[in-house]
């Protein structure tokens, strides 16, 4: 069982990225997919949450507006598309896996990926 994170990298302020969380060795499609980061020196923080329907969605009030989560089982892929980023979304960004509810509790996920780093500077 593998999650996959892709798609950080180095953007301006105000750019945009796309992450994407595939997996392999199982089917997305059953599970609720949570989007994590963790910024240099501070705690890891729950992002944004999508459950197996696609249809309830949670986001941090400090992404809320800008990031916006989906998923497309056919890929078994998850995606982030962040907007209007800030410096202060610099971080390691990570999915996770869990069944049931939505929930910023990390250590309630049962699989993690490797994470992608997302800079943004100028």
């Amino acid at each position: 069982l593998q999650l996959v994170e892709s798609g950080g990298g180095l953007v301006q302020p105000g750019g945009s990225l796309r992450l994407s969380c595939a997996a392999s060795g199982f089917t997305l499609d059953r599970y609720t997919i949570g989007w994590f980061r963790r910024a240099p020196g501070k705690e890891r923080e729950g992002v944004s949450c999508i459950r197996r329907s696609g249809t309830s969605t949670n986001y941090a009030d400090s992404v809320k507006g800008r990031f916006t989560i989906s998923r497309d089982n056919g890929k078994n892929t998850v995606y982030l598309q962040m907007n209007s980023l800030t410096p202060e979304d610099t971080a390691i960004y990570y999915c996770a896996v869990r069944s049931g509810l939505c929930t910023g509790d990390a250590s309630s996920y049962d699989y993690w990926g490797q994470g992608t780093q997302v800079t943004v500077s100028s």
